[in-house]
């Protein structure tokens, strides 16, 4: 199985050509999209924070929590 240089500059051309249909595959979103634990770092540890350190996390810490769902939820992320 012998693989020539012109067989190869053929492939990379069409799929070049292509590229425009395979933008939005749903296999090239999943590997953009970045994973859950980093995004939203700054966001997190504030939220952990409070909540760790009050009396009644979810009533005192809420706007806290807020600000980290809209931050994931700017990722594609539902929370």
């Amino acid at each position: 199985m012998a693989f020539s240089l012109t067989e190869s500059a053929t492939t990379v051309q069409s799929v070049q050509a292509d590229g425009a249909s395979c933008a939005n595959s749903p296999a090239e979103t999943k590997q953009e999209r970045p994973k859950p634990c980093c995004v939203c770092i700054d966001e997190k540890v504030a939220r952990d924070e409070c909540m760790l350190m009050s009396a009644d996390g979810r009533a005192q810490c809420a706007e806290l929590i807020q600000n980290y769902k809209t931050c994931m939820k700017s990722f594609g992320f539902n929370v």
